[in-house]
């Protein structure tokens, strides 16, 4: 027996990468899996192959999380396809490089859209699914490192992330008469598709490992080892708090 045995769990933006690597691990934890990305490709049936392989099942649904009207459809045939839904990872994120006085709009609402607006509303969804079937529920948000610490270059990343630290914060009030637990993790630098051109570049990629403490990057199951604990029971008395997985790399330093 898992540790989500009879749970459903929602993962957004699980086509790949870490929220791949949280969709496998609950899976394994024994939970039926919800795989939701942008696109129904080659990434998504990857991720459903590897969540079948272990036994659990899984489903695989297309959303547009930036559009409020596909976050409430998503919700709705999740729980169509497993009668309920229990644990909602709001994993799905964007980030644009860009100068702070070259950004434009279409950048800022792409990057806000996804991981703000789409991460609230989509919670607001899952929430009432919940106070209408009398049940409590988990939450769980792939924040980052730049919820907290500065990115040159990336800021409206770093102001939609900063957004995500206060809205799980309120939530944790809000929502814990209700008996729905809200708590982030903050990623730091993690070996994943959207860092390739990271990786290739030894460049880039020594002063980097440089401010992280532990010299290294993450691994995918780093972070969706700490999703599982802070969704299951073995946390079942934390709420509002940020976990970071960044192998030291936000608070790094040293004496020269």
């Amino acid at each position: 027996m898992g540790k989500f045995s009879g749970k459903t769990a929602l993962i957004t933006g699980s086509g790949r990468g870490i929220g791949r690597a949280i969709a496998v691990k609950f899976a394994q934890e024994g939970a039926n899996v919800i795989v939701n990305d942008l696109h129904d490709d080659d990434n998504a049936k990857e991720t459903i192959n590897q969540v079948t392989a272990t036994g659990a099942k899984g489903v695989f649904l297309q959303a547009d999380i930036s559009k409020v009207e596909n976050v409430q459809a998503l919700m709705n045939q999740a729980v169509q396809a497993f009668g309920q839904v229990d644990i909602l990872i709001n994993n799905a994120g964007v980030e644009i490089h860009a100068p702070f006085w070259e950004v434009t709009e279409q950048q800022y609402d792409i990057v806000m859209n996804v991981n703000t607006k789409g991460m609230f509303f989509l919670t607001q969804a899952f929430v009432n699914h919940l106070r209408n079937t009398n049940r409590p529920g988990v939450i769980v948000n792939n924040s980052s490192v730049h919820e907290e610490l500065p990115f040159p270059n990336f800021t409206a990343y770093c102001a939609s992330k900063g957004a995500m630290q206060m809205i799980m914060r309120n939530l944790a009030v809000e929502l814990a008469p209700l008996n729905i637990r809200v708590n982030n993790v903050a990623p730091g630098a993690i070996r994943t598709p959207i860092n390739a051109d990271l990786l290739s570049k030894p460049e880039l990629l020594g002063p980097l490992q440089n401010n992280i403490s532990l010299h290294r990057l993450g691994e995918p199951e780093d972070v969706a080892n700490v999703m599982a604990f802070l969704a299951s029971d073995d946390a079942k008395y934390v709420t509002g708090s940020t976990y970071y997985v960044d192998g030291g790399l936000a608070y790094h330093y040293t004496e020269q």
